[in-house]
Parts: C-alpha cells; structure tokens; sequence
C-alpha cells in the first residue's frame, strides 16, 4: 500500500517506508528495489567469485584464503580484547548502588530540563503472543523486586487479539496479580487486521504505546520526563537496571536524542537448552558485549530503551515490517537529521535461550530466529535510500554508518563459509598444477595452525561462560559443568548452520521480494 504521514514534514515521508512498494514515485520505487537487492548481491558474488577463481586462479585465491584466515585471527583477538573489558564492566556495574549514586548526584546538575531522578517515569511494553503464564511472571516479579519506586512504573501487557481465548485468560489472571502493585498497570489487546499492519512484535507495541499515550495526557506527565522500554516478554531485569537507566538517562549528553542499550544475557533457561542451542546463545551474547564497547556500530536491538519524546516524535515504532527494534534507531538517526546515537549501559537483561520440546524442534526454531534477525538486513534499504534523501546529516556520518552495517551483514553470511568451506575450494578445483605447489602443501595447514591459535578466543568464551550460569538445578550434575566446556567444539558448525545460513537466506529472500519476504514469526517461549 502507499502511505501519506501527515504528521512529519514533507522531507521525512520516508520514515515509514518499509519496502519499494511503498514508495509513490516510480524512479524512487526502482531506487529502493536495486537497494533491497543490494545485500545478496554483494554475497552472492563474493561466493560465486571464489568458486569461479578457485578453478581459473587457485594460486591467487589460496592467498587471498590465507590473508583472510589471519585477519580473522587477529579480528578474534580484537574482539576478545574488547569482550574481556566490557565483561568487567557490566560486573561492575552490577555491583554498584545505583539508587545511591541517584541519590548522591547533586540535584539541577543533570544538564537538561530534569531537575530530580523521582521525577522520571518509566514506560515498559510487555509484548506477548501465545506465551505461558510461567514465562510473563518472572519478568514482572523481577520489576517488583526492582528499588525503584514503583510508582514511578507504567507497566502495559500488549496481547494479540489474535492469539485466542486462552491468551486473554492468562492476560486477565495476569493483570489481577499485579495490577496494584505499579503506578499503573495496563492491558492492551492488538486488534487483527489494522490497515497498514502486518503480524508481529512492532505493529502490537506501536498500538500499546499509542494506548497508553493516552494514559500519559491524563495523568499529565511530560513525554521528556518518560523513559520506554520495549521489553520481549522472558526480559528479566536484574536488580538495579532501572535505577541504572535512569542515571544515564539523566547524564547523557542529550537523552532525549539517545537510545539506552543493555547486553541481552541468554541464560534464563540456559541449563535445559541443547549444546548447540547453548553455543548460540553464549556466542549471542559476546557479540551483544563486545558491541558496547563500539558504540560507533550499535543498532538497538530486542530489549532496549529511549525517551517517549523521541518515540513519539517519530510516531511509534513501525507496524508494516519485521526488525522494529533495529528499525526504531534509524527513524530516530533520519528524524533528527542524524542528531541521534546509541549509549551503552554495560548492564545486562536476561532472556530465554532457544528450548522447545525436542532438541530437533530447537533446532528449527533456532533457525527460524536466526533467519528473522536476519531479515534486518531491510534496513540497508531504508537507510542507504534515506541518506540519498537526508541533505543535512553528515556525509561522514553516512559512510561510516553505512560500511559498518552492510560489512556487518555481509560478514554474518560470508565469513563461516569462506573460513570452513571455500577455503578448501582451491584444493579441489584447482587442477594437478596447483596441487602439487607449494603453496597447495601449505595452505591446510597454515589454515590448520590459525583456527589452532585462535582457540584462545574459544577458552576465553568457555571461561566466562562459566561465570555467566545462573544456579545449577538440582535435577543436572556436576559433570554438566564439563559438558559446558566441551560444546565450544560445536562452534564451527554452529556458526555456518545457525549463521551464515539463515543469513544468507534472509537477504537471499529480501532480494527476491515478493512472497518471499518474511514476516515476522514469534519465537516459541518453553520453560520445562
């Protein structure tokens, strides 16, 4: 459908664009359609180049796999670098009073318009489907055992009509549980079938959020006062997040120009997930930590925050596509003419790790999730076609936000393949002259002594997972503890399965447009 947004100047009618489809001008529509193409492009030649040249110009190509093996190498000890600084961070931030640092810092010295830390609000969006009564109440016990005066919390449940009977049941048995234990408690069900909307996370929380502004007039609270949190429904807060949010809302440069981003920690229900399940989640969870020390390439993703004066400035996150939470950071970056940025919280939020009934059924869901975070790869198009219409942000802006991204997604699809399949290509289609080189003996095994070296990345990953594990349940013995160590040899097939993979289709679909296209799928909540 084509869309009109009255409600932003004329130059900002992109920020709800979702697909070419969208878009009215037809040389616009043919722009943004060579955009959404663009991702798999770059992917599928740089696969197509290395079979073509591993069978014309081995020798070159093996030098290129060798090159690239040692970049990786020395990227994996970057990275590793930054995961151990940022994993110290995040402890010591966990340890830290934040209600006293709230207390102690002096009042009408935060640098903006908020004169006292009591006198912030915090909006946070539950967003449920199909999800258990057992999944939804740990999140919200975690909010009551949060020091934070309660008072000051705007709780809302954003069901789906969609979901059934059985899911406004457990709505109902929800909201008489804790309906008087916030400043307020709310329930929201997302009606099927809204223009403009498609299923899934962001049309639900963009309706719950425009509900509950409407609480907000009411209760006459002003937006700059208000801190939302879009939350998946298994976020469980550890104690102190939102006294630490809190604190850098207030000493952010321009908090209401900034979104707040914790580390998703997968372990809510790590100890019942399948080895590979674990690896995944483990690895999910370093990448998010490491990301806090680049704040440069942070994108907001899954549970995150921001004030509601940007959230609504921007009209709410979009209803007509799948990766909202990604999505709501580039509206914000284009909205304000790129006066916009992510501050890292180094505090972490627990989720679920990927667990259903079977470890077969796991491993599709996990694939399924994996394919969805994916499909982010729609914001290349967005963003690429709103710097060509954003005349005011900075070009320096652009190309670094720019290069990071599409690198970041083409790496996602490339990198595992080139690394532990490709890589051998030479060897195979590079004739008898080229095996019988020098450089055809060496090749095995200079890739062989790399990954050897880089082990190092993987004992620091099973060391901090360690320290990660939430209690061990009584049902599981100690020689778990040795299995948990063990996994990381899994890695490898991890990360071209649950990676590359899903990944490569993901952007494999975005170019063919169409039916192809996702929408967006729910993943399946399981506590055992």
């Amino acid at each position: 459908m084509l869309f009109s947004f009255n409600m932003f100047p004329e130059k900002y009618y992109y920020l709800k664009v979702a697909q070419s489809s969208d878009l009215k001008d037809k040389k616009e529509r043919i722009i943004y359609r060579l955009l959404e193409i663009f991702p798999a492009f770059l992917v599928w030649i740089t696969l197509t180049v290395l079979v073509i040249f591993s069978w014309i110009a081995p020798f070159e190509v093996a030098i290129f796999i060798i090159a690239f093996d040692i970049y990786w190498f020395v990227k994996t000890l970057y990275l590793t670098l930054h995961l151990r600084s940022s994993y110290k961070k995040v402890r010591e931030n966990m340890k830290t009073n934040w209600i006293k640092r709230l207390e102690d810092f002096p009042k009408n010295n935060y640098g903006h318009l908020i004169k006292d830390w009591r006198d912030i609000y915090h909006l946070v969006i539950f967003p449920v489907y199909k999800e258990s009564y057992e999944v939804i109440k740990p999140s919200l016990d975690a909010l009551l055992n949060e020091k934070f005066p309660h008072n000051n919390f705007i709780v809302v449940i954003a069901t789906e009509a969609r979901a059934g009977r059985e899911a406004q049941e457990i709505a109902k048995k929800i909201e008489e549980e804790y309906k008087n234990k916030f400043g307020k408690f709310l329930i929201y069900s997302h009606p099927q079938d809204l223009e403009g909307d498609i299923p899934g996370k962001g049309s639900n929380i963009a309706f719950a959020g425009r509900q509950a502004q409407k609480i907000i007039d009411e209760l006459k609270i002003p937006y700059e006062n208000i801190i939302v949190s879009a939350f998946d429904v298994d976020t469980i807060i550890h104690h102190g997040y939102f006294a630490c949010l809190t604190y850098n809302f207030l000493t952010a440069e321009n908090p209401l120009r900034t979104s707040f981003q914790p580390v998703p920690f997968y372990i809510n229900n790590i100890w019942e997930a399948p080895s590979f399940a674990r690896v995944f989640a483990f690895s999910s969870t370093f990448w998010h930590m490491m990301q806090q020390e680049r704040p440069e390439k942070m994108i907001t993703f899954s549970s995150h925050s921001m004030s509601f004066r940007a959230l609504v400035d921007v009209d709410f996150w979009q209803v007509n596509m799948v990766s909202e939470d990604s999505r709501i950071f580039w509206q914000c970056l284009f909205r304000y003419d790129g006066d916009y940025k992510i501050k890292p919280l180094y505090f972490p939020v627990n989720m679920d790790a990927n667990v259903a009934e079977t470890s077969r059924q796991t491993a599709i869901n996990q694939y399924k999730q994996i394919r969805r975070w994916g499909f982010g790869a729609e914001n290349i198009p967005y963003f690429l076609f709103g710097f060509l219409k954003n005349k005011i942000m900075p070009a320096i802006k652009k190309w670094r936000y720019g290069f990071f991204v599409i690198e970041g997604f083409h790496s996602w699809s490339t990198n595992a393949l080139i690394m532990f399949v490709f890589g051998w290509l030479p060897l195979f289609l590079g004739g008898e002259e080229f095996n019988s080189s020098l450089i055809a003996y060496n090749l095995p095994r200079i890739s062989r002594f790399i990954m050897i070296l880089a082990m190092f990345g993987l004992i620091t990953s099973a060391v901090l997972a360690i320290n990660l594990l939430p209690p061990r349940p009584v049902k599981y013995g100690r020689g778990k503890y040795v299995w948990m160590i063990l996994q990381w040899i899994l890695l490898p097939v991890v990360i071209i399965v649950f990676g590359a993979m899903p990944g490569l289709e993901a952007q494999t679909r975005l170019a063919i447009g169409g039916k192809s296209r996702l929408g967006f799928w729910v993943t399946p909540k399981t506590r055992k």
